[in-house]
């Protein structure tokens, strides 16, 4: 038996603790969010999105978590077009952290810095969805730095992921056309929030297993079988 193979290489096992680190805070962040609301006030109550909790007791939670996100996908570093969205992704994640959402900005009561930071914050959390897409449709699909491509079913389910990230902007841009009343009732951004925060924070898990297998044996690249039950388990 080859000793190499007994213990993965130590810098691909601390990438992959990162990445998966990373990966689980996405996909847990809205369920604290939410959660940790309803505790804190004792009361069923939902926000309209995830970035309404910044203005609650939430506030650490949703600035750290994305301030840790941010700052990883700026230090990662894998291959020139991966660092570059990445980058802007982690410098984008960290705007919307700091630059929060105005409570509401048709009030009399709200500055024009208060609805300048706003602006910015919306502008940011939109760009930040759409290259979430982007790495799942695009980036997760290409074949690694040995030139292996993933399997049928990961590309499959990277693909997925994608396309449900794009249907939540969709459904999130065309929820606006409903009537205040209802709109309050269904709470309908911050659904679409989640399911694109989680079906990002799924895809990102699944790749990070299979960069790590191709790590660990660069000579076996992952079966679709591997990979399909690596996504399977990471479904929050």
């Amino acid at each position: 038996m080859n000793p190499k193979l007994d213990k993965p290489p130590q810098d691909a096992a601390t990438v992959r603790h990162l990445r998966l680190g990373v990966g689980s805070v996405g996909i847990a962040l809205p369920i604290v969010l939410v959660v940790g609301h309803m505790v804190a006030t004792r009361r069923v109550v939902i926000l309209d999105s995830l970035s309404a909790y910044y203005h609650t007791e939430m506030r650490d939670v949703f600035v750290g978590a994305l301030c840790a996100i941010g700052v990883f996908l700026i230090a990662y570093r894998y291959r020139r077009p991966d660092d570059l969205l990445g980058t802007i992704a982690g410098t984008l994640a960290i705007v919307v952290a700091l630059f929060p959402i105005t409570v509401d900005a048709s009030t009399d009561g709200t500055s024009g810095d208060g609805r300048a930071v706003g602006v910015v914050h919306q502008v940011a959390a939109s760009a930040l969805f759409l290259l979430l897409a982007v790495f799942c449709l695009f980036l997760f699909t290409r074949s690694d730095r040995a030139g292996v491509p993933p399997g049928r079913v990961a590309n499959r389910f990277y693909r997925t992921c994608g396309l449900l990230i794009l249907a939540a902007i969709v459904v999130a841009l065309a929820s606006r056309a409903l009537p205040t009343d209802v709109h309050q009732r269904l709470q309908p951004l911050l659904w679409c929030e989640i399911v694109a925060v989680s079906a990002f924070g799924t895809a990102w898990l699944a790749k990070s297993d299979a960069i790590f297998r191709m790590a660990v044996l660069p000579d076996v690249p992952p079966s679709d079988e591997e990979v399909g039950q690596t996504a399977t388990t990471a479904l929050p």
